[in-house]
C-alpha cells in the first residue's frame, strides 16, 4: 500500500506542471550534459584529428588512438562510478568529475609531441568521463519521474544533441580563428562554467526515495539482472551500435574533406549530426511514453544503419549531411532507449550500476570502432568498404532489439507493446 502511494504522488498530475521540482533537476542534468565527456570530447574529436597530426607528424591511426585510450578507460571505471553514484547519490560524484574533465580539456592546449603525453591525458579524461554523462544524472532525474519519465529523461540527453549542434562548429571557429591550443581552453572553460553550478545547486534524489516504502527502490539486484536475457540483449545491440556510429562519427569530417568538401562545410556536419541527434532524443522520449520501447529502437536503429551505408559513399556536403542526420537520429535514441528500457525491466535499486555495467560494453565498442577505421584507412587510403560493413552490423542491432520480451507487470506508467 505503501508503495502504490508512493507512485501515486508521483504519476499524478504534478509531473505535468512547470513548478514540479524534479524539472528543475531535468534543467540541472541538460547544462552539464551539454558539456559531458559524451558530448564535448565525443563531437569535437574528429575537428581536431587533422590539425594535430598536421602539428606533430602523427598519423590518424596515432591521434584516433587517444579516444580508444579514453573509451577504454571509460568501459574499466564505468561500473564503479555507478556504484559511487548509488552509494552516494549523484551530485556528490558528478561535481568532482566534471572539474577534472574541464581542467584536463583546458590542458590540451599545453600539449607536446609525445604521444603518450595526449593519451595519458585522455585516459585521465575517461576515468572521470562517465560521471559527467547522462549515466551520472540519469539516477536522480528517473527518482522524480514516473508517467513523464521518457521524455525527461529525452530533455537531459537533450544536452548531448544541444552541445554537439553548438561545439564542433565553435571549435573550428576558434582553430581558425587563434588556432587548436586556443580552441581546447575555450572547451575546458565551457565545461567549469555550464558543468558545475546548476548541478551543485539543484541536482539531487527525491527525497522519498531514502525511505523503505519508496517505489524508487523496488527493481533487481545486480546477480538477477546479469542473469537475465534481456540485459544480455541490450549490451549485444550497444556493442554493435556503439562500434559502428562511434567508428563511423569520429572519422566523419576527415573522410567529407578527402573527398573535397571543406572544412567549414564538414565542421556543418558535425553539427547537423549534433542537431539530428537532439531530435533524435526528444521524439524517443516522446515514443517511449507511448509506445513499446524495443519497437520505437527497431525503427530508429535501423535508420542510423542506412545513415552509415550512406556515409560510405557520400561525395559532397549535402550527402554527408544527409548520412549524419540518419545517424545521429539513431544516435540519439540510444541515448535515451538505454536507460530508460533497464529502469522499466529492472527498476532503479541498481540502477547506475548496470547503467555503468552498459557504458563498459559501449565504451569497449567505441574505443574499436574509430581505431578500426583509422587503421582501415591507414593502410588502404578508404573508408568506404569498413563503413558498409559497420552499417551491416548496426542494422543487426535494429533486428536484435525485437527479440526483447515484454515489460514485467510491476513497471507501472509504462506502455506495455
Amino acid at each position: 500500500m505503501a508503495t502504490s502511494a508512493s507512485s501515486a504522488v508521483v504519476a499524478g498530475g504534478a509531473e505535468g506542471s512547470l513548478k514540479y521540482p524534479g524539472w528543475r533537476v531535468v534543467l540541472a542534468a541538460y547544462s552539464g550534459v551539454m558539456v559531458s565527456f559524451g558530448s564535448l570530447l565525443v563531437f569535437t574529436f574528429s575537428i581536431f584529428v587533422k590539425p594535430l597530426a598536421t602539428e606533430f607528424g602523427w598519423s590518424r591511426e596515432g591521434v584516433s588512438g587517444a579516444f580508444a585510450f579514453a573509451a577504454l578507460s571509460v568501459a574499466l571505471c564505468s561500473p564503479l562510478l555507478g556504484n559511487w553514484l548509488d552509494r552516494y547519490g549523484p551530485r556528490r560524484i558528478i561535481v568532482p568529475c566534471m572539474a577534472i574533465f574541464g581542467v584536463a580539456i583546458a590542458s590540451l592546449a599545453f600539449l607536446t609531441p609525445h604521444l603518450a603525453h595526449l593519451y595519458s591525458i585522455f585516459v585521465v579524461m575517461g576515468i572521470v568521463g562517465n560521471g559527467t554523462t547522462q549515466m551520472g544524472y540519469s539516477r536522480a532525474v528517473c527518482t522524480w519521474f514516473e508517467e513523464k519519465r521518457g521524455i525527461a529523461l529525452a530533455l537531459v540527453v537533450a544536452g548531448v544533441g544541444t552541445g554537439s549542434m553548438i561545439l564542433p562548429p565553435l571549435a573550428q571557429a576558434v582553430i581558425n580563428a587563434a588556432g587548436w591550443r586556443m580552441a581546447y581552453l575555450v572547451l575546458g572553460a565551457l565545461v567549469l562554467v555550464f558543468g558545475i553550478p546548476l548541478t551543485a545547486l539543484w541536482v539531487k534524489e527525491r527525497p522519498s526515495q531514502k525511505t523503505a516504502s519508496s517505489v524508487e527502490l523496488a527493481g533487481a539486484q545486480v546477480p538477477e539482472a546479469l542473469r537475465s536475457g534481456v540485459f544480455w540483449i541490450l549490451i549485444a545491440t550497444l556493442i554493435l551500435n556503439s562500434v559502428s556510429i562511434n567508428g563511423a562519427v569520429i572519422h566523419m569530417v576527415a573522410l567529407l574533406t578527402d573527398r573535397g568538401v571543406s572544412s567549414s562545410t564538414a565542421a556543418l556536419g558535425a553539427s547537423v549530426l549534433g542537431g539530428a541527434s537532439l531530435a533524435g532524443r526528444l521524439l524517443t522520449g516522446w515514443f517511449l511514453d507511448r509506445f513499446f520501447g524495443p519497437r520505437v529502437a527497431f525503427v530508429l536503429y535501423a535508420g542510423s544503419a542506412s545513415g552509415i551505408l550512406m556515409l560510405a559513399s557520400a561525395a559532397s556536403g549535402l550527402s554527408g549531411m544527409a548520412a549524419a542526420a540518419l545517424i545521429g537520429l539513431g544516435m540519439g535514441a540510444e541515448a535515451n532507449i538505454t536507460p530508460y528500457l533497464l529502469t522499466r525491466y529492472f527498476g532503479l535499486r541498481s540502477f547506475s550500476t548496470l547503467y555503468g555495467l552498459t557504458w563498459t560494453a559501449y565504451a569497449i565498442a567505441g574505443a574499436t570502432g574509430p581505431v578500426i577505421m583509422g587503421r582501415v584507412f591507414d593502410l588502404t587510403g578508404s573508408y568506404s568498404w569498413l563503413l558498409t560493413v559497420l552499417s551491416g552490423a548496426a542494422l543487426a542491432a535494429a533486428f536484435l532489439m525485437l527479440a526483447a520480451p515484454r515489460y514485467p507487470a510491476q513497471s507501472a506508467g509504462a506502455p506495455a507493446k
